[in-house]
């Protein structure tokens, strides 16, 4: 049986960088990924371009039982390191919008860094390596998989959580906390869209297809991104960013003229103005017409028809659409996990369990999850670098 340093389970984004890091502090790393090859979720990442970090990575950018332990790891391994370490690999990369940096040389560039890393510091890789069982012995934990049995000093788990199946996600962090005792944060679907009943479905699902700029609330937490309809009820980046803190049988609001201050001045002053105007022609100066046009059917009519009572109406519809969700698209739609391995049984400073030395948990099985827009990865950056410094 082959005895390593450190054995990490996962060759996903936070797994690399943890390897990668042991490796190059000169301990003898065992990477294991089940799937054919490494960085399934990095390849599709933005579109095949990588949102690989974001400029204003705060520590309030993430959800948490304890909204303090990500801080440790963000403010050790921020984003600027990563950027540094793709700025030698010559990677270059632009802002999207909102911060978010994507990957000129796209995806598959920023795996290649990578594992050229994981090489050079001499990380042994072994991908098709399906974890069967784990268990503790006198040198630390031992690891039976479908290549054979392994031990090592400490087993790090970066298996990711439950989202996207298809690309291989599975619940093996979460078998292994239960195995030793480790407490689990409930686990939802997070950064998902929603779905809606039918009644709401008659509305929505002919304007399939359709984006509009709105600002999104659920509770205080509001988000202003796009919006996406689609046939079985709302996406977009609004929406995936509010499923995060959706608790369920929740409304959310939705303001779908973000920059109008006082709708219903507005409406009054266009009744005015323009007396003879449809409904419709007036809403396609703010939304788009399709909107417009199955919006403004709930009210047929020229502007100079409509009694103050009914443009309040419209008004509310327009900035304050309260509407509840039936439900989300669920794991295989949600592009992280939230939930996971409690923080409150790990030390911030090393992702270790204060109750099991020499096992550590990091990325998304943890409970820290980041908003859209490439603070995900930024947590799998900076924690499994945080971990790879007490390896």
């Amino acid at each position: 049986m082959t005895h390593f340093d450190a054995i990490v389970v996962g060759a996903g984004a936070a797994g690399l960088m943890c390897a990668l890091t042991a490796g190059g502090r000169g301990r003898k790393v065992l990477l294991l990924e089940h799937n054919k090859s490494a960085g399934a979720k990095i390849l599709i990442s933005g579109g095949g371009r990588c949102n690989f970090t974001n400029l204003d990575v705060l520590p309030t950018c993430y959800l948490s039982d304890n909204p303090h332990f990500a801080k440790s790891a963000l403010s050790r391994y921020t984003q600027w390191d990563f950027m540094d370490l793709l700025a030698t690999h010559g990677v270059t990369w632009h802002e999207k919008t909102l911060g978010q940096l994507f990957c000129d040389q796209g995806a598959k560039r920023v795996l290649k860094v990578l594992l050229e890393e994981c090489a050079k510091a001499g990380v042994l890789v072994k991908t098709g390596t399906k974890v069967t069982t784990v268990g503790s012995n006198q040198r630390g934990y031992t690891v039976e998989t479908s290549a054979g049995r392994f031990s090592a000093s400490s087993l790090v788990m970066a298996s990711g959580g439950l989202s996207i199946p298809k690309m291989g996600a599975t619940g093996l962090a979460y078998d292994v906390a239960r195995q030793y005792g480790v407490p689990l944060a409930e686990c939802a679907p997070a950064l998902v869209p929603f779905t809606f009943a039918d009644k709401d479905l008659e509305f929505m699902k002919p304007l399939a297809g359709v984006a509009a700029d709105a600002v999104v609330s659920c509770g205080s937490t509001s988000f202003r991104e796009a919006l996406l309809f689609t046939h079985r009820g709302l996406s977009g980046p609004s929406i995936l960013q509010i499923s995060s803190y959706w608790q369920g049988n929740e409304a959310i609001t939705i303001n779908l003229v973000p920059d109008e201050v006082d709708v219903f001045g507005w409406l009054r002053e266009n009744r005015a103005d323009r007396p003879k105007a449809q409904l419709k022609t007036v809403l396609a100066e703010k939304l788009p017409a399709r909107l417009a046009d199955a919006i403004a059917a709930t009210w047929p009519g020229t502007m100079g028809a409509f009694s103050n009572k009914e443009l309040q109406a419209v008004s509310e519809r327009l900035a304050r659409w309260h509407i509840t969700p039936s439900g989300t698209e669920g794991f295989k739609k949600a592009e992280v996990t939230r939930g996971g391995v409690s923080t409150h049984a790990l030390s911030s400073k090393t992702m270790e369990v204060k109750a099991q030395p020499g096992l550590y948990f990091i990325g998304e099985c943890v409970d820290v999850t980041g908003w859209l827009g490439g603070y995900n990865f930024q947590w799998a950056w900076s924690s499994g670098w945080a971990c790879a410094q007490d390896l």
